[in-house]
C-alpha cells in the first residue's frame, strides 16, 4: 500500500512540475507585450527555432490589439516557412496575410514573395516548366493588383526569365517529337511556341526546325515559305545560311 501511495505522489509532483513550465510567459494581470513577444518571435527565427518561433508569432497576431505587430508576425511566420523550406506552406501563409491584411502597406511584399517562391523552383528547362508558369501569374498579379510595388525592374527581369524557360521547354519537347519522328506533334509545339513567346531568343532555331518538320511531312511550299522568311528576317544569323543551303535543294534550278 505504502508502495502505491509513493507512486502516486510522484505523478502528482511531476504534472505539478509539467503545469508549471507550461504556463505562459505573461502574468494573468499583466497586459501583454506585442512588440517584446515579435521581438523574441524575429530572435528565435535567427535561431532557426521556427516551429517555436510561429507559436510566439502566432500569440501576436491573436493578441495584438494595437494591430501593429498582428500584421508583421503574420508574414514573419510565412517567412520562416520560406526559411525552413517549406514552401507549400510559405505561400499559404503569405496569402492568408493577404486575405486578413489587403490594404496593408506590405501586401506588395507578401504578393511578391509568393512569385518568388515558385520562381526559386526554376532548375532547368526540363524540371522547371511549371514553376515558371506559377510564377509568371503570380508576377503578373501583382503588377496588376499593386501598379506601384518597389520590385518594378526586378519583376521585368524575371518575367523574361520565366518566359525563357517555358519557352525553351517547348522548344524541347518540339525537338523531341522531331528526333522521333513524330512531325506533326513537332510542329504543333514550334508553332504554338512562335504565337506565345514571340521573342524567344532561338527562335531561327525554331523556324529552321518548324522547316523541316513541314518538309518531312511533304508539304514544301510551307517549308520554303519558312526558310526565305528566316533568310529576310535574320540576313546576318548562322541559320540564314543554312535556310539558303535548304532552299537550293528544295526548289529546282531555273532553266537556262
Amino acid at each position: 500500500m505504502m508502495k502505491i501511495f509513493r507512486l502516486i505522489f510522484v505523478l502528482l509532483a511531476a504534472v505539478s512540475i509539467l503545469s508549471c513550465s507550461g504556463k505562459s510567459s505573461v502574468k494573468p494581470n499583466e497586459p501583454f507585450d506585442a512588440e517584446k513577444f515579435f521581438t523574441r518571435g524575429n530572435k528565435l527565427i535567427d535561431d532557426k527555432e521556427y516551429a517555436e518561433a510561429r507559436t510566439v508569432l502566432l500569440e501576436v497576431r491573436n493578441r495584438d490589439l494595437t494591430k501593429k505587430f498582428a500584421p508583421l508576425a503574420q508574414l514573419r511566420i510565412a517567412d520562416s516557412y520560406v526559411k525552413e523550406d517549406e514552401p507549400e506552406l510559405a505561400v499559404a501563409e503569405y496569402r492568408k496575410f493577404l486575405e486578413m491584411y489587403p490594404d496593408h502597406k506590405n501586401a506588395s511584399y507578401a504578393q511578391y514573395q509568393i512569385a518568388m517562391v515558385y520562381f526559386n523552383q526554376i532548375e532547368s528547362p526540363e524540371r522547371g516548366y511549371s514553376g515558371a508558369a506559377s510564377a509568371l501569374a503570380e508576377f503578373e498579379k501583382l503588377k496588376r493588383d499593386f501598379p506601384r510595388n518597389p520590385y518594378k525592374e526586378l519583376i521585368e527581369i524575371r518575367i523574361e526569365k520565366c518566359l525563357n524557360v517555358m519557352a525553351d521547354y517547348e522548344f524541347l519537347v518540339g525537338e523531341f517529337y522531331m528526333k522521333k519522328g513524330a512531325y506533326a506533334p513537332a510542329i504543333g509545339r514550334f508553332e504554338g511556341l512562335l504565337k506565345k513567346f514571340p521573342d524567344y531568343k532561338k527562335q531561327e532555331k525554331v523556324l529552321i526546325d518548324l522547316a523541316q518538320s513541314y518538309k518531312q511531312i511533304g508539304q514544301k511550299e510551307k517549308s520554303v515559305e519558312i526558310l526565305n522568311s528566316i533568310i529576310e528576317k535574320y540576313p546576318n544569323s548562322p541559320f540564314a545560311s543554312d535556310a539558303r543551303k535548304e532552299l537550293s535543294r528544295l526548289q529546282p534550278r531555273d532553266k537556262k
